[in-house]
């Protein structure tokens, strides 16, 4: 689960360079208050639909 949100972590925040810490800290703050005040979730499952779109090379038809 932290994996995907370092990864929604970068795309959302961090889809630049900061130059310092202290900036780092703060943006870092804000989107994790943001994230939280929306409560977000994961949705863990797939219909079978969707999982034999996503997992197409793994089980060909």
């Amino acid at each position: 689960m932290a994996e995907l949100e370092f990864s929604m972590l970068t795309r959302q925040c961090l889809g630049r360079r900061i130059g310092d810490r202290g900036t780092l800290a703060i943006e870092v703050a804000g989107w994790e208050a943001a994230r939280n005040e929306q409560r977000a979730t994961i949705r863990w499952q797939f219909t079978v639909d969707d999982a034999r779109t996503k997992l197409h090379r793994l089980y060909p038809s």
